[in-house]
């Protein structure tokens, strides 16, 4: 009975300094993010009303991003506050391991872990597809900052590589085709069609004024069709998403992405793939540096709470750079997409294990 009070206790502090430093720092982003805007708010002649609306929007993402911070920072002025009026040290004499005092600040981080799945898998891609067809609507100087689905060059199964002049992905049709297939590094067959329409209930591409050239040895035998149909692994929903950016998609949609543009032979996916192993690595770091928060604080130490605020804020801030960091490692290739998203929660893991280890010797 005691402990289960004890534990209530803990877990209450730890929901209102969660709370407090959440607001605090949601605060903080908003306000340096208004300042950047302000002069786009001005000449767009936005009123108060939309500026509200798309703040309201953002804060799914920055929750996302701030959560870590503010488990750190609640998790160390919680247990800096019991260990500073002595209830700490009472709480170990009584036979209390640092195992049991950390089960309430646990079960907050499960919490916390909980919200933010649902967060970063749902919620948040939700909003942020809402905020930047604000900011394109109402940001954008011109259509040109509108990237246009031209000049799309793609890998096919069977060695073809498939090259499009133009997609419209209202009517669902391509222009200038080219379908080459290789065998080596040599072209045994090339296609070339003005146009190319998708038919939804066959799920088979129909080629226009299509031009057919087959390379035999040194010979080319021509053949030119009014109409040829050819089925591709590509989909007009693969194409429709080229300009969707990974942030906007849900875990589903995002998964189900990733799946058909690596069917579709597309290259340069080490960004979404980032970003979709990102979307599970990101909520667990709110549970997991909590570890390095709780059993740092146990002790006494000088400087008080300023201290305790300026070791969360570094560690904190620490880990962001980090992610960041290591993300950019993998969006470039260099690093494996599952390992740059996990990376740092792995670190920090290993960091806080130490210290917990060390707190209990």
């Amino acid at each position: 009975m005691t402990m289960r009070i004890l534990d209530k206790y803990i877990f209450r502090q730890f929901a209102k300094a969660f709370f407090f430093s959440s607001l605090v720092f949601l605060c903080l982003f908003v306000l340096v993010n208004m300042v950047e805007k302000l002069d786009k708010f001005i000449d767009n002649n936005l009123s108060l009303q939309q500026i509200a609306q798309y703040y309201l929007l953002s804060i799914p993402s920055i929750v996302l991003v701030t959560s870590p911070i503010s488990a750190l920072l609640s998790s160390i002025l919680v247990s800096g506050k019991l260990s500073m009026s002595s209830e700490l040290p009472a709480i170990r004499s009584a036979g209390v391991s640092m195992r049991q005092l950390l089960q309430p600040f646990l079960l907050g981080g499960v919490f916390i872990l909980v919200v933010n799945l649902v967060n970063a898998w749902w919620i948040a891609p939700a909003t942020f597809s809402v905020t930047r067809s604000f900011e394109q609507h109402h940001f954008s100087k011109n259509d040109s900052d509108v990237k246009e689905n031209r000049n799309i060059h793609l890998l096919e199964p069977g060695n073809r590589i498939v090259s499009i002049g133009e997609f419209d992905p209202e009517r669902l049709t391509l222009n200038t085709i080219s379908i080459a297939k290789l065998s080596g590094a040599k072209i045994i067959s090339r296609i070339d069609a003005d146009s190319m329409r998708y038919d939804t209930r066959t799920r088979e591409w129909i080629m226009q004024n299509v031009s057919t050239r087959l390379f035999t040895n040194e010979h080319e035998e021509f053949r030119f069709e009014p109409s040829q149909v050819i089925k591709l692994a590509l989909s007009p929903a693969a194409l429709k998403e080229l300009d969707l950016q990974p942030d906007e998609m849900d875990i589903v949609r995002h998964y189900g992405y990733l799946a058909e543009k690596q069917r579709a032979g597309f290259a340069g996916l080490e960004r979404s793939m980032v970003k979709f192993h990102n979307k599970t690595a990101m909520p667990f770091a709110s549970l997991i540096i909590m570890l390095i928060g709780v059993p740092l604080a146990a002790k006494k130490k000088r400087g008080g709470l300023a201290s305790e605020i300026t070791i969360a804020l570094f560690a904190g801030f620490l880990y962001i750079g980090l992610q960041r960091t290591v993300a950019m490692a993998g969006y470039q290739g260099a690093l494996n997409p599952l390992l740059a998203a996990w990376l740092p929660n792995l670190l920090f893991l290993g960091i806080g294990y130490m210290i917990y280890k060390t707190s209990i010797d």
